[in-house]
């Protein structure tokens, strides 16, 4: 239960952080897609720890292996298999911990629920599951490709040092050229200054990713209950650490009167388009053809490196200290994963388009 994602294009992820491996079986991708390898590596690399000063200093290759679902470079149609195997567990770090609840982790929660838990980084609760998420998300990245539809998440804010600036105003074509992912190179220093300032004093900082999604036709997502934008909610709350959510215009526009916050439509070129975009990409929740934009908020990270109060399993009061390697900051880690997560729901979506027309 809650480890699969998607409808025709489905996954399902397996794997905890100090196990063996994690891995993930995709299925329903067409058969013919070219799988770029050297591709699906380079995602895997923007997520995997120890990459700076301000990311966990775990040492994960993150290498993957496919097992099946690709011959000669080419998906078959049946269900792609990939493993990631961990390298660099030190399971002895929570020792002090497996009997303790850490604050505002899944520690209790999944105690109560299962009876039973993983304290060994969190098991199958730590965000070392993301891995999965981003090798199949690459391969929705191909197959999205080869219609023309691309995906740019950044750091727009870091605590309350936040980007001025809208998505179309930055060149995102900058987001890679900085640890933060900040496009804005100036903001981007001050970002990284102050998450090392924060990791300095034993401390952890949130944030939020902006996805920006390029190229989605119109028609894409469905009415009701499956509307295109709740569903890359549900797929961005479902991501580790994620306390928010909001698309095009979002909480801003209560400040707004229709009148201007309606998006006009014309046509150019044979196309309908929209003046403005404050409804994000997404009407009734179907996709008009502009780009879809979010905002995805990050908490603090719950393990800092200072004593905090809680208690035992058996209700006792206790002490728990912070061992460990932890990021300061995800946002950073986690750009790579919202737009993996953006992938896997327009690919789902894309092919559902495919069945509702004759």
């Amino acid at each position: 239960m809650g480890s699969s994602f998607g409808n025709l294009f489905k996954i399902h992820t397996f794997g905890e952080s100090h196990g063996p491996a994690l891995g993930v079986i995709i299925d329903g991708c067409p058969a013919g897609l070219k799988i770029d390898t050297d591709f699906i590596q380079s995602e895997l690399d923007r997520r995997k720890p120890g990459q700076s000063k301000i990311t966990t200093q775990r040492k994960e290759a993150d290498e993957f292996e496919i097992l099946s679902g690709v011959f000669e470079g080419k998906s078959t149609g049946t269900p792609i298999s990939i493993l990631i195997r961990n390298e660099d567990q030190k399971s002895k770090d929570y020792k002090h911990i497996a009997d303790k609840f850490r604050p505002s982790h899944a520690d209790y929660t999944f105690q109560e629920k299962y009876g039973h838990r993983d304290y060994r980084g969190g098991g199958r609760s730590s965000a070392r599951e993301t891995v999965a998420r981003v090798a199949s998300g690459a391969i929705a990245k191909l197959l999205l490709a080869e219609h023309g539809i691309s995906f740019n998440a950044y750091v727009s804010q870091v605590g309350a040092l936040a980007l001025k600036k809208s998505h179309s105003e930055l060149d995102l074509s900058k987001t890679e050229d900085n640890i933060i992912r900040c496009p804005d190179p100036e903001v981007a220093e001050q970002m990284i200054k102050l998450i090392d300032e924060t990791r300095k004093n034993q401390d952890t900082i949130g944030g939020i990713v902006t996805g920006v999604i390029k190229g989605v036709p119109a028609g894409l997502g469905e009415p009701v209950f499956d509307k295109l934008h709740a569903e890359i909610g549900k797929a961005m709350l479902s991501i580790n650490a994620v306390k928010g959510f909001e698309f095009g215009s979002g909480f801003e526009g209560v400040k707004m009167n229709g009148s201007s916050h309606n998006d006009l439509f014309f046509e150019e070129d044979g196309d309908v388009k929209t003046k403005t975009n404050f409804s994000g990409g997404i009407q009734g929740g179907i996709s008009n053809g502009q780009k879809i934009y979010f905002n995805v908020a990050f908490k603090p990270v719950a393990t800092i490196m200072k004593d905090q109060e809680s208690v035992n399993e058996a209700g006792e009061e206790v002490t728990v200290s912070g061992k460990g390697r932890h990021d300061p900051c995800v946002v950073p880690r986690a750009v790579p994963i919202v737009e993996a997560m953006s992938a896997l729901v327009i690919a789902d979506y894309l092919l559902i388009s495919k069945t509702n027309r004759i």
